[in-house]
């Protein structure tokens, strides 16, 4: 496997945000569940993009972007709460790799990278929701996650096409 490390980040200059922004598209057009619904073109992600850039300058997220070999390869978001009776632990979001990597071990990699993060932080325990349909539960409960609940129908991808959101937590 190339030489892989998921470091946290907390500015966004332009290149990096250009890259971000084309991954996010690019994961989107090859199927990903990853807030949006394919196909998509870079105006569509963009702002929701700089939405979280604000908050990863703002301090309320933490980017955590996955190199291989020096090159940007994927990126998730853990979310952590202002409110003192949480701050205990964070929501994972975004999570993704470039599908020209996938199948290479590289989501383990990134989440185990999150989870290193998340512990340096002092946090405790991580939550995260997938979009039902796709499987993704199997992948995350290998890394330690449990399911603790569902919502019927919570995501809505097309007329007539709900998908339940399932919801995750991993001690860490």
């Amino acid at each position: 496997m190339p030489s892989a490390e998921v470091t946290a980040t907390t500015r966004v200059d332009d290149d990096l945000r250009s890259i971000l922004l084309q991954l996010w598209t690019d994961v989107t057009n090859a199927g990903g569940a990853v807030g949006f619904v394919a196909p998509v073109t870079p105006d569509v992600v963009a702002p929701v993009l700089d939405g979280l850039v604000e908050r990863v300058h703002a301090g309320t997220q933490v980017l955590c972007v996955l190199r291989v070999d020096g090159e940007v390869a994927g990126f998730a978001v853990l979310s952590t709460s202002v409110s003192p009776l949480r701050r205990h632990w964070a929501t994972v979001l975004r999570v993704q790799v470039d599908p020209a990597r996938q199948g290479q071990g590289l989501g383990r990699v990134l989440m185990l990278g999150v989870h290193d993060i998340a512990r340096a932080r002092g946090l405790e325990f991580l939550h995260l929701t997938v979009r039902g349909g796709y499987g993704l539960e199997g992948f995350y409960e290998r890394l330690g996650y449990e399911v603790f609940g569902r919502m019927p129908g919570a995501i809505r991808v097309a007329p007539g096409d709900d998908r339940d959101e399932v919801l995750l937590l991993c001690r860490l």
